[in-house]
């Protein structure tokens, strides 16, 4: 029953979860060395980006902020998320913050969520889950491989999704919030990406390059110096079971003050929520 349940919720979140209250309103080696050496030599974009997944691991952590754009109905919508992330563990927590409603009052508080190799926690998620509880969705079973789940794209899987990258070209060099950066543009394949990506994102990926409806993924990404990534923005192709129309997402991740703590604990099994998972009304 419980794993049903999870299942469900699974569902329910794939198919909205971009929309959370709208309605009611590689593998091996790490190479990181290398990776910077050719970074700042301006070397081959390609190779740049299919190391920058290894140099995040290497930094340990970093504090994170994340946006998740969309139009629907002809209104631009915006969810944002912040909070840090263990690139070592996979481990990492943000606090979301939901659109407002038309009318321009919040009329949700903001849903704090745990992401883990495995799982995605929510709490305050609502729709009749207690206060005192998380709800939990088993990543495994998403089709969108939690790159858009929640309103918010796992940091470290966003990175991992660069180990796909087919075509890029240096822009040149900018700053992002004080600290110079390279600009890099292309296009990635999800398909790729999952058959280069570590043990716990190749599932995942590979269960978004069939669920979007392109395994293409444009994206610009900003690199400092040192190979991590700085900022990236990534275009997903979503499928709105309702409209059977593809939506198109931007999801957008900036990671910076790296070394910072990143402590994550996941909830006691006591704590998580084993009821079924009520849709909003919309």
């Amino acid at each position: 029953m419980e794993r049903r349940q999870h299942r469900d919720a699974g569902r329910w979140v794939v198919a909205v979860g971009i929309m959370l209250g709208l309605g009611a309103g590689a593998m091996g080696c790490s190479g990181s060395g290398a990776a910077a050496e050719d970074v700042k030599d301006g070397g081959d974009p390609v190779a740049v980006l299919h190391r920058a997944a290894d140099i995040l691991r290497d930094a340990g952590s970093s504090k994170a902020t994340t946006s998740m754009e969309m139009a629907t109905g002809g209104t631009r919508v915006t969810i944002r998320g912040k909070g840090v992330y263990d690139f070592r563990r996979r481990l990492g927590r943000l606090t979301v913050v939901l659109p407002e409603d038309p009318a321009g009052a919040s009329e949700h508080q903001p849903i704090t969520e745990l992401l883990a190799p495995d799982a995605l926690f929510m709490k305050n998620r609502g729709a009749g889950v207690p206060a005192d509880k998380w709800v939990r969705v088993d990543t495994a079973t998403l089709s969108d491989g939690n790159l858009v789940t929640g309103g918010a794209t796992d940091p470290y899987a966003a990175a991992e999704v660069l180990r796909g990258t087919r075509t890029a070209t240096y822009v040149g060099r900018t700053e992002i919030g004080g600290t110079a950066v390279r600009h890099y543009r292309g296009t990635a394949d999800l398909g790729n990406a999952a058959r280069r990506a570590s043990a716990e994102n190749r599932a995942p990926l590979a269960a978004a390059a069939k669920g979007f409806a392109t395994a293409e993924v444009p994206f610009d990404a900003y690199l400092d110096d040192e190979g991590r990534i700085r900022k990236l923005r990534q275009r997903f192709s979503f499928v709105n079971g309702r409209q059977k129309t593809p939506v198109a997402v931007a999801s957008t991740t900036l990671l910076y003050d790296f070394g910072a703590p990143a402590v994550v604990r996941l909830p006691r099994s006591a704590d998580i929520y084993a009821g079924r998972i009520a849709e909003d009304d919309n």
